[in-house]
C-alpha cells in the first residue's frame, strides 16, 4: 500500500503497522462531498484489505477535522453519496464496517457529519480547543448519518438528548467527561496522542482485536449476556477463529520463552 499524492481529496500514510487517514479538503474545512466520501470508503477499504495495517488514525487537514456536509454541494443539487457504494453510507464511513480498529484524531471542530464520523469511530483522541456538535435542529434538518442513533448508545440519554436537541457545540472536556472521547490531546497534538494509542493496538495479535471489535459492536443486537444466543452465536464464532489461529500458539509460546510475539494475523 503506497502513499497517497498529496492533492488528492483523503491522503493515505503508512507508519508501520498503523494507516493514517487524512481528509484533505481544508478550504472547505474538510466538508463531505462525493468525491470525499468515494475516497474515505476506498481508503477504508483497502486498509481493511492489506494484513499490514492493524490500526487507523483519521483524522484532517488544517483547522478542522470534518464540518460535516458539504452544504454548498447538497444546496446545489450535488449528490454527497459515495459513488457505487451507497451501502457505505455518509462519508464512506457511517454503515462502512471494517475489521481493522478506528481511532479518530480530532484536531479541530467537528460538527454534525464532522461527530457522525466520530461516533462511528472505535476510538477518539480531541484536540484540547476542538468541540463535537449536531446541529442539524439549527438548520432544520437532523443528524441522519447516525448521529441520533449512536449518541444515546455511546453517552447517557438526557445528555444525548440535550446535544441532539439543542444543537449546542460540545467541548472536549464535556466529550470526555461523558465518554464520547477516550483522550484529551494538548493543543496541536491529536494526531500524535492517537497515534500512541494506535500503536498500542497494533503490537496486540490482530486476530484478537479485530474479533474482540466485532464482538463488543454486535453484542447490542443482543438480549442479556446471561442468555444462550450471545455466547453460542456471537462468543462462540470470534472464540473459533480466534483459537484455532497460529498467533493464539504464538502468543503462550513467547510468553514462556520471555520474548516479544511475532504476529501474523493468521
Amino acid at each position: 500500500m503506497a502513499d497517497s499524492n498529496p492533492n488528492d481529496v483523503v491522503l493515505l500514510e503508512r507508519r508501520g503497522n498503523v494507516a493514517v487517514i487524512t481528509l484533505n479538503r481544508p478550504e472547505a474545512m474538510n466538508a463531505v462531498n462525493s468525491e470525499l466520501a468515494t475516497a474515505l470508503g476506498s481508503r477504508l477499504e483497502e486498509c481493511d484489505n492489506d494484513p499490514e495495517v492493524r490500526a487507523i488514525v483519521l483524522t484532517g487537514n488544517g483547522r478542522g477535522f470534518c464540518a460535516g456536509a458539504d452544504l454548498k454541494a447538497i444546496a446545489s443539487g450535488q449528490d454527497i453519496n459515495p459513488v457505487g457504494h451507497p451501502e457505505w453510507g455518509f462519508g464512506g464511513m457511517v454503515r462502512h464496517y471494517v475489521d481493522t480498529p478506528v481511532i479518530a484524531a480530532v484536531n479541530g471542530f467537528a460538527l454534525g457529519g464532522g461527530t457522525e464520523l466520530v461516533l462511528a469511530s472505535d476510538l477518539a483522541v480531541i484536540d484540547e480547543n476542538a468541540k463535537l456538535g449536531l446541529p442539524e435542529v439549527k438548520r432544520g434538518l437532523f443528524a441522519a448519518a447516525g448521529g441520533v442513533m449512536r449518541l444515546p448508545r455511546q453517552i447517557p440519554l438526557k445528555i444525548a438528548l440535550e446535544a441532539a436537541l439543542t444543537g449546542e457545540h460540545m467541548p472536549a472536556e464535556t466529550a470526555l467527561q461523558w465518554g464520547l472521547v477516550n483522550r484529551i490531546a494538548p493543543a496541536g497534538t491529536s494526531l500524535e496522542v492517537a497515534l500512541q494509542l494506535a500503536e498500542t493496538i497494533a503490537a496486540n495479535a490482530p486476530l484478537s482485536v479485530q474479533q474482540s471489535k466485532r464482538v463488543i459492536h454486535r453484542s447490542a443486537a443482543y438480549g442479556s449476556e446471561w442468555d444462550e444466543p450471545i455466547w453460542e452465536e456471537l462468543n462462540k464464532s470470534a472464540l473459533g477463529i480466534v483459537f484455532a489461529s497460529q498467533d493464539a500458539i504464538e502468543g503462550p509460546t513467547a510468553f514462556a520463552e520471555k520474548r516479544e510475539p511475532k504476529w501474523t494475523g493468521r
